[in-house]
């Protein structure tokens, strides 16, 4: 998949009208995730991506490895997407499910690993909803995938 095809994509499951609202919500997800993972773990989830969106999560994060919750993600996807923190957490947790597609499952899954899924403002367990739903179009059938969810 190369890049118009990865944003084309991503525009068409989340009904944005524009390639750059598309793109910012794109580079605020996988830079936001860039930011709360160790950089090595960065470079192999992003490696099987187009290169320009490989570089939202390797190049364009400074400091890697920090630690912050669920609540402090969707913040600060918020903020950089230019968006409220619901359909920023819906635009996260298809973004993710895309990723999902694209890249092994044992780097997926290592990026798992590093996030904990608890009953808190941990949990990262709500990042991964569209992918634990089935996918894209499970998700969508199931109503998981309709529209934002925080």
């Amino acid at each position: 998949m190369n890049f118009d095809e990865f944003t084309g994509t991503v525009q068409h499951r989340l009904e944005l009208p524009a390639t750059g609202e598309t793109v910012r919500a794109i580079r605020a997800t996988l830079s936001t995730l860039g930011q709360r993972i160790p950089a090595g773990n960065a470079e192999d989830l992003a490696a099987s991506l187009p290169m320009e969106i490989e570089w939202y999560m390797t190049g364009a994060v400074t400091e890697h490895g920090q630690r912050f919750d669920w609540r402090e993600f969707v913040s600060r996807v918020a903020e950089i997407e230019g968006a409220d923190p619901a359909d920023a957490a819906y635009h996260a947790q298809v973004i993710v499910d895309l990723v999902a597609s694209q890249v092994p499952p044992s780097d997926f899954q290592q990026l798992r690993d590093m996030l904990p899924e608890g009953e808190d403002d941990e949990n990262w367990g709500k990042l991964f909803a569209v992918v634990d739903a089935g996918g894209w179009g499970e998700a969508q059938e199931a109503g998981t995938g309709g529209g934002p969810q925080a």
